[in-house]
């Protein structure tokens, strides 16, 4: 029955409770929605959080330039006509980056033991032990969603970012590049 404010007037408690509980299912079904629309908006944005470098430092870092008291890794994912899904790239636990095919990241880093990790539907790893001055390259490719690193030799590693890929920045404080 309907009051005349508008208001419904229960004429039983299970008549009551047969309406809170469609207020309640309501209630519950906004909040899976706005949960999931907040999955999803966190997704794309994380997607494009890593933002492309100017030409001028994708040219900079393709002189492939040592610095004598740290190494430079070079982090490439060529994955031509491979899958276009992105893998969160870190090192020694530290955020980098979302890596997308063709492209690279090139992180200075002090000599030593490294642990690059991918992200995506697995947690890929490599172990890399560097020397200073010196220049490593390390091929990403994500295959079903799985990261697949590989060290690879210098004259292969600098051939194949030339020919495939783009710079990206760094996304962690402290973990950009010293290209100067």
């Amino acid at each position: 029955m309907i009051a005349d404010n508008g208001w419904r007037r229960h004429s039983s408690p299970a008549e009551l409770n047969s309406d809170v509980g469609i207020v309640a299912g309501s209630a519950l079904q906004v909040w899976a929605s706005t949960c999931i629309l907040t999955f999803i908006l966190l997704a794309l944005a994380g997607c494009a959080s890593t933002p492309q470098a100017s030409s001028e430092r994708d040219a900079e870092a393709k002189q492939y330039a040592s610095h004598p008291g740290s190494s430079t890794i070079y982090v490439y994912r060529p994955d031509l006509g491979a899958s276009e899904s992105d893998t969160v790239l870190w090192l020694d636990g530290k955020l980098i980056g979302a890596t997308l095919p063709r492209t690279f990241f090139r992180v200075n880093v002090e000599p030593g033991k490294h642990m690059l990790a991918g992200m995506g539907y697995d947690n890929g790893k490599l172990m890399i032990e560097t020397r200073p001055g010196e220049i490593y390259f390390v091929s990403l490719t994500v295959v079903a969603g799985n990261s697949l690193f590989w060290a690879v030799p210098p004259e292969i590693g600098r051939q194949a970012v030339n020919r495939c890929c783009a710079l990206m920045e760094n996304w962690a404080p402290g973990q950009r590049p010293l290209l100067r």
